[in-house]
């Protein structure tokens, strides 16, 4: 009996370790990360040849096989730190018990992927108590509205934090149509106009004896989309959200360019370019020194036309002015660079989120100013309004008066 105790305590301390990766890769999976049973099987065994004599060595072992991607390594670090508990617990504990003041310090700030980390936990804790009790409910939903519908005309300032979290997911789900443009440089193809000069070089391997005709035909390119984002205090609550609209973008079409503007221009094209959602937002927040500040509309404006215009706006691009209008300071300025932002661009459409009032006029002189030199004016607060920009963009949404700026300027 002495002999066979020590080996019942490790098969259980065994059991109790498989366990705890097994759940721990449901919880990274449902994160985002790709850990496969494939993967928890090497998971298993290669922390059972390694052996566990600290918190770091169980870290990289499992780092080493749940981390594939440069992107998955934020979401691991805080699955990790949650699940198998920092060090020195009992003691935190202790302090939060203790009747000590609380410090003064700024909170913490949110790391990246914590959000997702905290939703898959909270997924794996639902699901334990569904399946603990799940009663039988009939619901008759014959009268009622679907909550996808309610949600896609909803104002994004009146959301929820649930439905803010699922209108993100819609937006980085988004998918802009091929609107493809032509341009005068011309690329070999089936059909079109004959092209000498290949069909001379493909003669020449022939001897001459034979003329294949080569064709070619005007070469069609996606137009790059420039988007001039206002993040100051009174558009910083719709700019977080469109943010991932824009990252969604950024994943599937190449030439996309994001910047941002408060009381000055800043390029977040590259942060945006990450593929973690959290951890782009994170970046465009850490390179950003002016937001929920003033607005400098035309001083923003006027940098972006004599430091980007020439590098950014080639090949017939679409621009979308993401602001309210609402300067600070009008003036001369503020017309003569939205025109040649407009004589600059293919398409420049100005979103403002003061049409979701019905009753908005164009009285500011910041609006009035610039409505002259765009060529949409919509709205930008809900699901339904981005879902009519997605369809303006591929060339199937609406041309009617809504989006007209003459309607607005003629007294509307």
């Amino acid at each position: 009996m002495t002999t066979a105790a020590p080996a019942t305590t490790d098969a259980e301390r065994r059991g109790r370790m498989v366990e705890n990766i097994v759940h721990f890769a449901r919880t990274l999976r449902r994160a985002g990360l790709p850990a496969g049973p494939a993967t928890v099987v090497d998971a298993v065994r290669a922390v059972e040849v390694n052996g566990i004599e600290s918190r770091d060595d169980l870290y990289w072992t499992l780092h080493a096989l749940f981390v594939q991607k440069r992107e998955h390594r934020v979401l691991f670090d805080e699955a990790f730190r949650i699940y198998w508990q920092s060090r020195g617990l009992i003691e935190k504990m202790l302090a939060i018990l203790s009747p000590v003041a609380p410090p003064r310090g700024a909170p913490e700030k949110a790391k990246a992927g914590q959000t997702r980390v905290s939703q898959a936990f909270q997924a794996a804790r639902e699901r334990r108590e569904t399946l603990a009790e799940q009663p039988e409910v009939e619901v008759d939903a014959r009268f009622t509205v679907s909550g996808r519908e309610l949600l896609q005309a909803k104002d994004f300032a009146q959301m929820t934090a649930a439905e803010i979290a699922e209108a993100k997911a819609a937006l980085r789900a988004m998918r802009i149509p091929k609107d493809l443009i032509l341009h005068r440089r011309r690329v070999a193809a089936p059909r079109g106009q004959i092209d000498p000069r290949r069909t001379l070089r493909a003669s020449l391997r022939a001897g001459g004896a034979i003329i294949d005709l080569k064709h070619r035909a005007r070469q069609e390119k996606l137009p790059p989309i420039v988007a001039l984002c206002d993040i100051s205090g009174s558009m910083s609550q719709y700019s977080r959200i469109l943010l991932h609209f824009l990252h969604g973008m950024t994943e599937t079409r190449r030439d996309v360019h994001t910047f941002l503007f408060g009381t000055r221009l800043t390029n977040v094209t590259r942060s945006l370019r990450m593929k973690d959602p959290d951890e782009a937002l994170e970046a465009c927040s850490a390179g950003v020194a002016d937001w929920s500040g003033g607005t400098r509309i035309a001083t923003a404006l006027h940098l972006f036309n004599r430091h980007w215009s020439r590098r950014v706006l080639s090949g017939g691009p679409t621009v979308l002015l993401i602001t309210d209008g609402l300067e600070r300071e009008t003036d001369e300025d503020l017309a003569r660079e939205m025109d040649r932002l407009h004589r600059s661009c293919r398409r420049l459409i100005w979103l403002n989120p003061l049409l979701r009032f019905d009753g908005f006029e164009p009285k500011a002189r910041g609006i009035r100013a610039m409505l002259p030199h765009v060529d949409e004016f919509r709205a930008v607060h809900s699901l339904e309004a981005v879902t009519d920009l997605v369809k303006a963009l591929s060339g199937t949404g609406n041309t009617d008066a809504k989006v007209d700026p003459r309607a607005w300027l003629g007294g509307r």
